[in-house]
């Protein structure tokens, strides 16, 4: 590689890697995971950086290598995890305790969906990403998309982490009419 594509290679890794590490954890579950995904996905890219920089959006194949990369892991080894809906030691009962209690319900949540749905509701819901750009990262049709997305959601809607926390600590926090499930 050429001493300019190396220094915009590392540009990109500078500007990117907090925010593709926070994909990957949502895919995964797991910080130690979400950089190890991460790195393999960049070490991918590197390989192909002079073609991966000349395309418009370099972030969209970024974020497509750490999707297959992620599947990759569950094909090639088939390693269960058990992630705790509750973590062993309980801080005081303020504020951020509440919100650690809703952000781990929601990792457990995200945990008990199929790799396909779960890397749905990240790139729809988390990166915001549009229905069409998700198919492209995916390399699906939008119409798998929003089936996917539909039966996540479903999935979610029941889990009973989610409910509980939508009908207690959450339901305080929202304005009225917007409490969640009655």
């Amino acid at each position: 590689m050429q001493v300019e594509q190396e220094a915009e290679f590392q540009e990109f890794v500078t500007a990117r890697w907090s925010h593709l590490v926070r994909t990957a954890y949502l895919l995964t579950g797991d910080v130690h995971h979400a950089e190890d995904l991460t790195q393999t996905a960049l070490a991918k890219v590197y390989r192909s950086w002079r073609r991966v920089s000349r395309s418009d959006r370099p972030e969209a194949y970024v974020r497509r290598i750490l999707v297959n990369c992620n599947s990759d892991r569950f094909r090639k080894r088939r390693v269960t995890e058990t992630l705790t809906a509750v973590p062993p030691e309980v801080a005081g009962r303020d504020e951020a305790a509440s919100w650690a209690a809703e952000r781990s319900a929601l990792l457990a949540a995200l945990a008990g969906l199929p790799p396909k749905q779960r890397a749905v509701i990240v790139m729809r819901y988390w990166e915001d990403l549009s229905e069409a750009e998700v198919a492209e990262v995916l390399g699906c049709s939008p119409g798998t998309v929003k089936s996917q997305a539909s039966k996540a959601l479903a999935k979610l809607r029941t889990h009973p982490g989610l409910a509980q926390v939508v009908d207690g600590p959450v339901r305080s926090r929202m304005p009225s009419g917007q409490g969640g499930r009655k």
